[in-house]
């Protein structure tokens, strides 16, 4: 059985590789698909290793609370 932090980032690995695909399949949007699939790959190893973690990122918090 996984954990919610082990699904959330196979999902964004999922993710990446679909925007990896997509910018192969279409040069001119390559450089940023592959710029996202970075930033989700990102993402996911940081649930690997810290599942728990925390990140000051600013207005986030606030985000949820309006």
């Amino acid at each position: 059985m996984a954990t919610n932090a082990q699904l959330a980032a196979k999902l964004l690995r999922d993710a990446a590789t679909f925007f990896r695909n997509v910018g192969e399949q279409n040069a001119p949007l390559q450089e940023q698909m592959n710029d996202n699939a970075a930033v989700y790959d990102q993402v996911a190893e940081l649930l690997e290793k810290n599942p728990m973690g925390m990140l000051d990122i600013g207005d986030i918090d606030q985000k949820k609370n309006d």
